[in-house]
């Protein structure tokens, strides 16, 4: 696979491990940045990160910011993309195995280089079940991000 990786400023520390990891696991990676600890705001790494995704040119992506959050946040904003902040092994394949999530976001404050290594690991052998209620409900994500949410 290829895979999409960035982060903002907090999660510089932790993205060339996870860099790593990806590539241990015989993953390509292109490195969106930032490259350095200079500040830079999560939302517009996140812009770039996810829209690779949706272009097709990554098949996943990882987030790094401080806490994932709000890496989260900005990128499930962005119609087709599906991210969940990962800090356990379980939440890492299985927001793939049932949700079908395509970025996972990581806390460079919450979490080491050898569980970010494991996080990814799982993240990315997991594949998306075949599983009616699953599918079914990843479905009605699709069908909400097509419409004006009315609060009905």
């Amino acid at each position: 696979m290829n895979i999409a990786v960035g982060g903002d400023h907090a999660g510089f520390s932790l993205k060339s491990s996870i860099i790593s990891a990806i590539q241990s696991l015989g993953h390509e990676v292109t490195d969106y940045g930032c490259y350095d600890e200079n500040p830079i705001d999560f939302p517009d790494i996140t812009r770039e990160v996810c829209g690779v995704v949706l272009e097709g040119k990554a098949d996943r992506a990882v987030l790094v910011c401080g806490t994932g959050v709000g890496a989260s946040i900005a990128a499930n904003k962005i119609p087709g993309i599906r991210a969940a902040v990962c800090h356990d092994i379980h939440s890492a394949h299985q927001s793939v195995e049932h949700d079908d999530v395509n970025v996972m976001c990581i806390g460079a404050k919450i979490v080491g280089p050898w569980l970010a290594a494991d996080l990814v690991e799982h993240f990315l052998k997991a594949e998306f079940s075949t599983d009616e209620d699953c599918r079914r409900r990843v479905q009605k994500l699709h069908d909400m991000e097509k419409t004006l949410f009315t609060g009905k």
